[in-house]
């Protein structure tokens, strides 16, 4: 479940993490220990990331953590978030558990949440979703950050 805020004259996106129920057990002990990623995408490309603390060998998490972005009230149409949940573990690489997407761009409960937070700005709006086992249609991710300049209309955020 998450929560998006959207403060216009702030310029300001509030993402909160709530919580997470029944996540797909990714260490052998049956368990996992999530933690969310997400990415403020724009026109495809990363502009910034910030993740949650990790909560350990737990399938239902609970993170209340609200991650905040800077977003131009004239280029929030233009910008999305990718949230991915992951598994941390100390060797190796962490595990993608899995994906959703919410922005102009993204196609069904997505969109519909993210046209809900520009509908009710300043009014916290939350919704759970299912997770993705691959990226969400129309969304894909440049690891290389994208100069918010050029994207921003030449503002800094």
């Amino acid at each position: 479940m998450l929560s998006l805020c959207y403060l216009p004259t702030a310029g300001r996106l509030t993402v909160t993490i709530i919580k997470a129920r029944n996540l797909k057990a990714m260490d052998i002990t049956g368990s996992s220990d999530p933690y969310v990623k997400v990415a403020l995408m724009c026109r495809n490309k990363q502009i910034k990331k910030k993740k949650t603390t990790v909560r350990k060998s737990t399938l239902n998490p609970v993170y209340n953590e609200a991650l905040v972005f800077d977003i131009p009230t004239e280029n929030i149409d233009e910008c999305c978030i990718l949230v991915q949940v992951k598994d941390y573990d100390k060797v190796g690489s962490n595990e993608v558990v899995g994906y959703c997407g919410v922005g102009m761009q993204c196609v069904g409960q997505g969109h519909n949440h993210w046209v809900e937070m520009l509908d009710n700005p300043r009014k916290p709006t939350a919704h759970w979703y299912q997770l993705l086992e691959t990226l969400p249609v129309g969304l894909s991710t440049h690891h290389t950050p994208y100069k918010i300049s050029s994207c921003f209309h030449g503002k800094a955020g």
